[in-house]
């Protein structure tokens, strides 16, 4: 393997899935922002208004730094020819299908995007030899888990929807081949990521567009749901300081660390620790635009969990970080990106 530590003599090149997506896109501003060659890869699928994805690319396109190729995870020989042309220190691996009801309806994008395409990627990571190789979970993973907060060390085997399954099989998959291949390989589990340039399928995009438009919005399960809601620039954050924490160096352990045993392997939730009523939700969105949705109370769907709540221990002993905007401050933030990009 290359040298771990050369990032500490100069900003890391950088191949980023998943840059004209939300994560992405933020991620990618901020290593540009840091000086960092930073390579993209996204599909432009039609899972939601491409236009989004279009002008979030074009925005990181301003920046010298940063190069792109649009293509999908599957397309495998296209994938390894963008790494290996960009020659990455790191590979940071956002891209994917997302969406939990998405995934009720149709399963096999998920299993083509999710499991093939992360193939295509640990194959064009081990091809490029690069130093790190950092993967997007979620905390969807914990499944049935009733145990709360979540912890890393939790069993994750009794997923709820196909999408779940998928990360969960992107986790296994990734410490087979940092097994194999002594590749470092970070795994983070995501919870509730929300901000500006967020998904127009998630709660907060859509209870903002309802209320504004006076329309109805769905809240499921009567709004008696918990969330662990992680604002975008925390999360960036936290990646940004777990590109430099390999797995397998030399740090002193800590407590709680998940780095297995023969594999240069590590599992870290990145969330804020803090779960949210989703009702408690509605009404921070309703007094930022100064008016109350028209609420449409619904059932659980299938796959839904009542709650997520991340026990983030792990990602303050390795960085000395931990998310900690309040959902109201984001919920702000967001709004007023809102009124500002759709000019209302």
């Amino acid at each position: 393997m290359r040298d771990n530590q050369r990032s500490a003599k100069h900003a890391p090149r950088v191949f980023v899935t998943g840059t004209a997506g939300f994560i992405g896109f933020h991620l990618a501003a901020r290593l540009l922002q840091e000086g960092c060659a930073v390579a993209g890869y996204d599909g432009m699928t039609d899972y939601y208004d491409v236009r989004l994805k279009q002008r979030r690319h074009a925005m990181l396109h301003q920046n010298n730094g940063f190069t792109a190729t649009e293509s999908l995870l599957e397309e495998r020989e296209t994938l390894e020819r963008a790494v290996t042309d960009f020659a990455p220190d790191i590979i940071v691996h956002l891209a994917g299908q997302a969406g939990v009801r998405h995934s009720l309806e149709n399963p096999f994008s998920y299993i083509q995007s999710n499991v093939v395409g992360t193939m295509s990627v640990l194959e064009s990571a081990l091809k490029a030899d690069v130093s790190h190789l950092l993967m997007a979970s979620t905390s969807s993973v914990y499944g049935a888990n009733i145990e709360m907060p979540f912890r890393e060390s939790q069993k994750t085997d009794t997923p709820l929807t196909i999408y779940a399954a998928t990360k969960q099989a992107n986790e296994v998959m990734g410490h087979a081949w940092a097994h194999l291949h002594e590749m470092p390989i970070t795994v983070f589990r995501f919870f509730t990521v929300y901000g500006p340039w967020g998904r127009p399928d998630m709660a907060l995009f859509k209870f903002t567009k309802g209320i504004l438009e006076g329309t109805p919005i769905d809240i499921y399960n009567c709004g008696d749901m918990w969330r662990d809601f992680t604002y975008i620039d925390d999360l960036v954050c936290a990646i940004r300081l777990l590109i430099d924490t390999v797995p397998g160096e030399s740090e002193m352990a800590v407590e709680g660390d998940t780095l297995s045993n023969v594999a240069p392997f590590r599992v870290v939730n990145i969330g804020n620790s803090n779960k949210v009523r989703l009702l408690d939700f509605v009404e921070a969105i309703e007094e930022e635009i100064g008016q109350k949705a028209i609420r449409n109370l619904m059932p659980i769907q299938p796959g839904d969990v009542p709650a997520t709540w991340a026990d983030s221990t792990l990602l303050q002993r390795l960085t000395g970080f931990q998310p900690q905007t309040s959902f109201r401050e984001g919920v702000a933030r967001f709004v007023k990106w809102y009124r500002h990009y759709y000019d209302v």
